[in-house]
């Protein structure tokens, strides 16, 4: 049957497909790029005890988050990722709330991810000895990081413009160079180590006298014993997140993996395989340059060049951003050769740290870029669908201009700074890998048989014990975020449902099914009828025969004019476009239509009158009087796809049909 005005707009041309390792250069660019503050960050949050926060942030990566995402890619292979997942389980408004909320953290994540590395791209342009502006204070560089980082957002928009292949190529280029010049500057260090085991033996014997640089708010307990050691690593990896944003994205780009050429559409083994090989990849190149960078930035780099706090976990008066010259770019000073021991390879100094820097600016500037496409690929699969948005928020470009502003105005807000963003950055990442875990765990003991404890993936159910307490311990340490990622999901669910409002009018139809030939014979015969009386009938109530005669003496139709009762079953009425299945069956002598699968009952009755105005003469839709209050009637349809279905009908038809003569007619009577 044809769509009608209203209906789903058709799909999206597919998204170019790539080799899975050149699309991991895409999801790279995020994951990877984070070395450019993450060593830094993390020595802020744990101070001496980073390299050994790392080591338990790598154990969680391989044997937590990279298990639950491999099961993911199986379970989600269109890109819907951990909300995909959470959304198929849990249907309903509860279900359509979840889903807006985990896109309010979906939204955090990913926007904050091109802000907080577009910043700290400025960072690294504005410290670089080239740099032709003068940095006199704290003011002049927030306001010159302001300016840079927003050009660099706006550059990140434009090349957005011009689609996933040339963003794919580009990717591949930036990620290479990177992580070479990284995986040089980090082998240098630890290969200075090696010349120098003193210095690692002089980290050791700080860790161990308490000499720690960690804020004393953030030592949780007393003591310099091993126990004590291992315990506040535990308590305060979780501050270390950002070092594990790069799997949501990982399956959200899965649309981009290329499969096999005779992958079965419905469940490509092929692109599943592929998209294992980019998360297992990534995930062991990612720890093993985190474990690399924080040990030599640990040993290396004094700790007034990293922190402003001193041994004792005191913070220091007088001190500037300017004077902790390692800050938010821990191996860019590396690089540079400014490390007291002086350089670490004889060609480090000003113009290799300068290519080191633009190397850092490029991957920074373009993590955003699989930011922007895990929200290119998230938002017109759920929001126009539910009716949460506009029909252009399926379009690419609407979207990218759209993204480019907010991330402008969040610059603003912080004020580019990269430490006022990781906080939100990482309750973001922590409860959209929770939502994984958990819709993994949900997931397996559906699909399994049995005693409880046999339904149940204890292995998946442990990993999401850890990642609760993960995304607690953070939310708890730094409350900021959550208040973040709390404006985002005000947002969403505000603007989501003005939007359903706005557009509840909309005849939203996709077609009815008619699920065999009979039905289509009796339905095109019905159609081509002179005139059809129309009359919507709730079974249960009373029979077709009382209906009937009540409906003939109310409404005063003849005897000779046929009656076809109408009965429209809800779905989910939280759904917004329709595709119901259409029945035709005699029951008592007389022709009753039953539509399943709907929405709403006042969009299908107007869709069902439309379709039967196409062929003949427009039908009338036969009403009893209703009690309904407007306010009533309207919140009933709103959420419940129900209320005052006359007057709802007869709306619809008018906006769907200006014409009057080709309009089918709403007639109401009854006693009140």
């Amino acid at each position: 049957m044809s769509q009608q005005p209203g209906a789903p707009a058709q799909p999206a041309k597919p998204h170019h497909q790539a080799f899975w390792l050149w699309v991991m250069c895409l999801t790279g660019v995020d994951y990877f790029s984070t070395l450019g503050y993450q060593p830094s960050i993390a020595y802020e949050n744990a101070g001496l005890l980073a390299p050994l926060a790392t080591i338990v942030l790598v154990l969680l990566t391989l044997f937590g988050a990279l298990p639950i995402y491999s099961y993911v890619a199986g379970r989600s292979h269109t890109g819907q990722g951990s909300i995909g997942m959470l959304a198929r389980l849990v249907t309903g408004w509860g279900g359509k709330i979840l889903v807006l909320v985990l896109l309010g953290f979906a939204a955090t994540d990913f926007v904050i991810t091109k802000t907080l590395s577009a910043a700290d791209a400025a960072a690294h342009l504005i410290t670089n000895p080239h740099w032709p502006l003068d940095v006199l204070d704290d003011t002049s560089k927030t306001r010159q990081a302001i300016y840079v980082t927003a050009f660099l957002l706006v550059l990140l928009g434009a090349s957005f413009m011009r689609g996933f292949r040339e963003v794919i190529s580009l990717a591949v280029v930036i990620v290479f160079v990177y992580m070479i010049l990284s995986a040089v500057v980090i082998g240098a260090g630890i290969m200075y180590l090696v010349d120098h085991p003193d210095r690692f033996q002089e980290l050791v014997h700080r860790i161990q006298n308490g000499q720690w640089y960690l804020k004393e708010s953030e030592r949780p307990l007393a003591g310099t014993g091993l126990l004590t050691i291992i315990a506040i690593s535990l308590i305060i990896f979780p501050k270390l997140a950002l070092g594990l944003s790069g799997f949501e994205t990982g399956v959200a780009v899965m649309p981009l993996v290329k499969g096999k050429t005779d992958d079965n559409p419905k469940e490509p083994r092929g692109r599943i395989a592929n998209t294992r090989k980019l998360l297992i990849t990534a995930a062991v190149v990612m720890s093993t340059y985190l474990i690399g960078s924080s040990v030599v930035v640990a040993c290396l780099i004094p700790a007034e060049h990293l922190t402003k706090v001193d041994a004792a976990g005191k913070e220091k008066p007088g001190i500037t951003d300017k004077d902790v010259k390692a800050k938010d770019r821990a191996l860019a000073y590396l690089a540079h050769g400014e490390n007291p021991d002086g350089k670490l390879l004889p060609f480090f100094g000003e113009w290799f740290g300068t290519i080191y820097d633009i190397s850092t600016v490029v991957i920074l500037w373009f993590a955003g870029a699989s930011a922007m496409a895990g929200l290119l690929n998230l938002v017109p699969q759920y929001l126009p669908r539910y009716g949460m948005a506009p029909e252009w928020a399926r379009a690419t470009r609407p979207l990218v201009l759209m993204f480019t502003a907010i991330n402008i105005v969040v610059t603003v807000i912080f004020k580019a700074s990269v430490e006022a963003q990781g906080a939100a950055y990482a309750t973001g990442v922590l409860v959209l890998i929770t939502s994984a875990c958990v819709a993994s765990v949900i997931d397996l003991w559906q699909r399994r048989e049995g005693a409880w404890y046999r339904r149940l993936s204890w292995p998946f159910f442990f990993i999401t014990l850890v990642f609760i307490y993960t995304t607690i311990a953070n939310v708890y340490e730094k409350p900021d975020g959550i208040k973040i990622a709390g404006f985002f999901i005000l947002v969403i669910l505000v603007v989501s449902f003005w939007s359903r409002i706005a557009r509840s009018r909309e005849l939203r139809f996709a077609g009815f099914k008619l699920p065999d030939p009979e039905t289509r014979l009796v339905w095109d015969t019905i159609r081509h009828l002179e005139l059809t009386v129309l009359v919507p009938h709730r079974p249960g109530r009373r029979s077709l025969a009382n209906k009937e005669a009540q409906i003939r003496r109310e409404h005063r139709i003849p005897r000779d004019l046929m009656i076809v009762f109408v009965q429209v079953e809800l779905a989910d009425a939280s759904d917004f476009v329709n595709e119901p299945v259409l029945n035709i069956t005699q029951e008592e002598g007389r022709y009753v239509m039953k539509i399943t699968g709907a929405a709403s009952i006042a969009h299908t009755l107007a869709a069902l009158a439309l379709e039967m105005a196409k062929v003949g003469r427009p039908p009338e839709i036969h009403f009893g009087w209703t009690d309904d209050s407007p306010v009533s009637g309207t919140l009933g349809f709103l959420l419940f796809g129900e209320g005052n279905v006359p007057w709802m009908v007869r709306e619809l038809l008018r906006r769907a049909e200006p014409d009057e003569n080709k309009r089918p007619l709403i007639i109401i009577a009854g006693t009140a």
